[in-house]
C-alpha cells in the first residue's frame, strides 16, 4: 500500500500540469489544486482586494489584476507565456454566482456575473488548453440555456473534449459541509469522463475540525484574535445572547423561544414552520450546512457554535470550507474575511478535481 502511495506521489510529481484560475478570490480552487501536484501559474481577478491573500498563500502564482469583460487573450498569452493547444494547460473558470444564486441576492446588482462564464469561453476556445474546469452554484445547470453553459458544453463536445458536468456534495470529498456544487471537468487528452475523486473514509463532521480538542478554545461573542489564527468572532446584542442560552445545545433551534414574548424575533414570533435554521445551532455529529459570506451572523442561517453561545468564528469558518488552520487571510474586517471565505471552492474539493486530472494525465 505504501509502495502504491509513493508510485502515485512520483507520477504527480512528473507531471508538466499547470493552471490559471480565472475569478481566483482568495485562492481556494488554486490552493487545492496546487496541493493535488498542479503547478498554479495565475490568479485573475477584479478584486484586488484578494491580491494579498493569494499571493499570501499561492507561492509561485503570479495574482494577475483584471476585468475579464476588458482583458484579452492576447495579453494573457504574452504575460504568462502560454502556448496555444497545450495539452498540458488547466483553464478553471469559477465565477462569482450570486446571480444565479438561491441565496436572497441583489439580482440587478450582481447581473453583470451572469456573462462571466461567457467571457471565460473565450479564452478556452483561444488557448484550446488540455483541460477545462468550471464550478459554480447548481443555478447555472438549472438555467443552463440562460447562462451559456449547454453552449458551451455543445462546443467542448464539438471540439473533442470528453465532458462531464454534474451536481456534486462537497461533503463526499473529505470537506465537513452540505454543500452543493456544478462541476464542469473537460478533458481532450483522453476518451474519459473525469469526476472529482471521492474520499476515502467515513465522511468528516463538524466535531472532525472544529472544537477545543482541535485547538479552538472557548471564546465569548466579540472576541478579537489579533494572531493569524483569527478565531474572532462577531458581537452579538444582549438578546441574541439571551436567546443562545436558551437554544439546546448540538443543533437547537429558535424554536426554543418561538413563543416567548420577549424573546421571539417580531418577525418569527410563534412561527414555527419557517426559517428553522435562523438563529440555529450547527450539530457536532453532522456536516456544517453550506458555509456562506454570511456565516459569522446567527441571524443568517443555522451558524451558531455547537455549544458555545456565540456564532462561529472566521477561523471555525474556514475550516469548514476545508481551508488548512495556516491559511493566512489578509483582509480588513471580519465581513470581508467571511465574503471571501464563504465564496470559496472548498480546497479539498478543488484538490479532488485535480486529482482526477493527475491520474487522467498519467495513465
Amino acid at each position: 500500500m505504501n509502495n502504491l502511495i509513493i508510485l502515485e506521489n512520483a507520477k504527480m510529481l512528473k507531471t508538466n500540469l499547470k493552471a490559471v484560475d480565472f475569478f481566483c478570490s482568495g485562492g481556494g480552487m488554486s490552493s487545492g489544486m496546487q496541493n493535488s501536484g498542479i503547478k498554479i501559474l495565475a490568479g485573475i481577478d477584479y478584486d484586488n482586494t484578494c491580491k494579498e491573500t493569494y499571493e499570501a498563500n499561492i507561492k509561485g502564482a503570479k495574482f494577475i489584476h483584471a476585468d475579464v469583460f476588458e482583458y484579452k487573450e492576447e495579453t494573457l498569452e504574452k504575460e504568462l507565456n502560454l502556448q496555444k493547444n497545450d495539452d498540458n494547460l488547466v483553464l478553471i473558470g469559477c465565477s462569482p454566482c450570486q446571480f444565479w444564486s438561491i441565496i436572497n441576492t441583489d439580482k440587478e446588482k450582481s447581473s453583470k456575473s451572469k456573462s462571466l462564464l461567457v467571457e471565460f469561453r473565450r479564452f478556452v476556445e483561444y488557448f484550446n488548453p488540455g483541460y477545462v474546469v468550471v464550478e459554480n452554484v447548481p443555478g447555472v445547470l438549472r438555467r443552463k440555456d440562460e447562462s451559456g453553459l449547454e453552449d458551451f458544453i455543445v462546443w467542448l463536445n464539438n471540439q473533442g473534449y470528453k465532458v462531464h458536468c454534474k451536481i456534486h456534495n462537497v461533503s463526499e470529498y473529505g470537506v465537513p459541509q452540505s454543500r452543493k456544487r456544478l462541476t464542469l471537468i473537460a478533458n481532450r487528452i483522453t476518451d474519459s469522463e473525469l469526476e472529482p475523486v471521492k474520499f476515502e473514509g467515513k465522511k468528516l463532521t463538524v466535531y472532525d475540525v472544529i472544537g477545543e480538542h482541535n485547538g479552538f478554545p472557548k471564546v465569548p461573542a466579540g472576541h478579537k484574535d489579533e494572531t493569524g489564527f483569527m478565531h474572532t468572532v462577531a458581537g452579538l446584542k444582549q438578546i441574541n445572547i439571551d436567546r443562545l442560552k436558551l437554544t439546546e445545545k448540538n443543533g437547537g433551534s429558535r424554536m426554543s423561544y418561538a413563543n416567548n414574548e420577549d424573546l421571539a424575533p417580531k418577525c418569527h414570533k410563534n412561527d414555527t414552520t419557517n426559517f428553522k435554521d435562523t438563529y440555529g445551532r450547527i450539530w457536532w455529529d453532522r456536516q456544517s450546512p453550506t458555509i456562506t459570506t454570511k456565516f459569522f451572523s446567527i441571524s443568517n442561517g443555522r451558524f451558531a457554535h455547537p455549544e458555545e453561545d456565540r456564532a462561529i468564528s472566521l477561523r471555525e469558518g474556514a475550516v469548514l470550507q476545508s481551508f488548512p488552520k495556516d491559511y493566512i487571510f489578509k483582509t480588513t474586517s471580519v465581513a470581508n474575511t467571511a465574503r471571501m471565505i464563504g465564496n470559496a471552492v472548498p480546497p479539498k474539493y478543488a484538490a479532488s478535481i485535480g486529482k482526477a486530472i493527475i491520474q487522467n494525465h498519467t495513465k
